[in-house]
């Protein structure tokens, strides 16, 4: 069989790829290891830890707001089983949903482990022991990642898990030790801290979500101690040892000699993902990687061999579902001729814990660190009638804009759907608008989006209405 393009791989970048290859008319295979497609986004990561955030949220609303919301409840508990059924019902639907996609524009689909043979054929070995080529013009490889977990964790999928398995416990533990203060370890670590865990965040950093702005890390750790967990900033774990029902895990603390240990059910191990791209035959093609094993490409997601681009989490960048999407797309219409573009600037980030964390374009410490003349609006939710009425006061939204120009360089929020209104602000900043805009925009009230409005008068000089 000869395609004009296959696809490696069908997570977020690898099926959206696919698909708008296929609208551009060309004939177009993809390739995935598993029985099912969406890749770790769709089965074990985004989709799936969204369903039990959103669970856990439920429940320790019940317990903490019904209350002050005059609604009474008796013999709450916490059906485990049921969250994970759950959970798996809104996987099933969604994964569902691609292969109805892939049928819809006629995708040919194959489920295997494939390789390159050379640069236009590709093996595809199966479950059953049996294996088949395929011819191609184009590949595309968007393999995306896998958790990374040192040899000293001991590893055994059991007591010492990453998100993979988090995400199938089916009894409340009584205790939790996640390692690593980034996004997945504050999710996951936040359900079960809602479910009544005992969680503790150890963080080799000086504070959590490193990559996102300082205020943002302040706000939400906040809110996360008040749901109970707690903090070992400046710490790293030097060992995991694994017992029958439980873990030791020993931490020290950052250029210091002082050590602990910390007993619980489980270890979370969230300390970054890596590319996947071994067994990919990359030698055989003469593909290039770094020294962590990403793809090398060219503006154009080209790798070195002319052939073959590559796309997601096993390039350089943030890895994110939606990032691997938008270069799917560009990289289907480069193939097709076209002359796309991708502000990586204006990638969003989000962190879906409760409340929620966005942020998009610059950082504070960003723009010091280039020198950038900029002024600062913040606006906290508590000042907001919206908040104040669904009892979800807490964070801010900060807008940092050109003292100049006033050209909007980062918006940075913590608070309820800023998942959502972080959307407001990609949009403008695609548009260069400035504080002023914003703040002349009509915002609907009540709304949460209101704080960004207030935020962006602050901005301005100082002209926030509502504090």
């Amino acid at each position: 069989m000869k395609y004009d393009l296959t696809v490696i791989g069908s997570g977020p970048g690898g099926y959206v790829a696919a698909i708008r290859a296929a609208q551009l008319g060309m004939k177009t295979a993809i390739i995935e290891r598993y029985n099912t497609l969406g890749g770790t986004c769709l089965n074990v990561g985004c989709i799936p830890s969204k369903a039990l955030l959103d669970s856990s949220e439920h429940y320790h609303n019940a317990k903490e707001k019904f209350g002050m919301h005059g609604i009474e409840l008796e013999n709450l508990k916490v059906n485990m089983p049921q969250m994970i059924k759950r959970k798996n019902e809104v996987v099933e639907q969604t994964v569902g949903g691609l292969s109805f996609l892939m049928k819809k524009n006629k995708i040919d689909v194959f489920h295997g482990h494939g390789s390159f043979v050379d640069a236009h054929k590709i093996s595809i070995a199966k479950e059953d022991g049996t294996s088949e080529e395929i011819e191609t013009d184009k590949v595309i490889i968007a393999t995306g990642s896998k958790p990374i977990v040192p040899d000293s964790f001991h590893y055994d999928k059991n007591r010492v898990i990453t998100s993979t398995e988090a995400l199938n416990i089916d009894k409340v533990p009584k205790s939790m030790v996640v390692v690593g203060g980034g996004v997945i370890g504050l999710e996951l670590g936040s359900v079960f801290a809602r479910l009544g865990a005992e969680v503790e965040v150890v963080e080799f950093l000086d504070r959590i979500i490193p990559g996102m702005d300082g205020d943002c890390s302040k706000e939400l750790m906040r809110a996360l101690k008040k749901l109970g967990m707690k903090f070992h900033l400046r710490h790293a774990v030097t060992n995991v040892k694994v017992n029958k029902k439980s873990v030791t895990v020993a931490v020290q603390k950052r250029d210091s000699e002082e050590q602990f240990t910390i007993n619980a059910d489980y270890c979370l191990v969230s300390i970054g993902r890596q590319p996947y791209t071994a067994n990919l035959g990359l030698d055989k093609v003469g593909v290039e990687i770094d020294e962590k094993g990403r793809i090398l490409v060219n503006e154009k997601l080209q790798t070195n061999v002319e052939n073959i681009y590559a796309i997601g989490d096993v390039i350089r960048g943030a890895m994110l579902a939606h990032k691997a999407e938008e270069e799917g797309v560009f990289a289907a219409e480069v193939i097709a001729g076209q002359k796309p573009h991708i502000d990586y600037n204006l990638i969003p980030g989000v962190v879906y814990t409760w409340p929620e964390a966005a942020g998009v374009g610059k950082t504070e410490e960003q723009l010091k660190e280039e020198g950038i003349p900029y002024k600062s609006g913040k606006f906290p939710f508590k000042a907001l009638g919206r908040a104040r009425a669904s009892m979800d006061t807490e964070g801010m939204i900060k807008v940092l804009s050109h003292k100049e120009t006033d050209e909007i360089l980062g918006v940075h929020m913590v608070g309820p759907r800023t998942a959502d209104i972080i959307a407001e602000a990609v949009a403008l900043m695609e548009f260069r608008a400035s504080a002023e805009d914003v703040a002349r925009m009509s915002h609907a009230h009540p709304t949460y989006t209101e704080a960004f409005r207030e935020a962006a008068l602050a901005a301005t000089g100082d002209r926030a209405i509502h504090i």
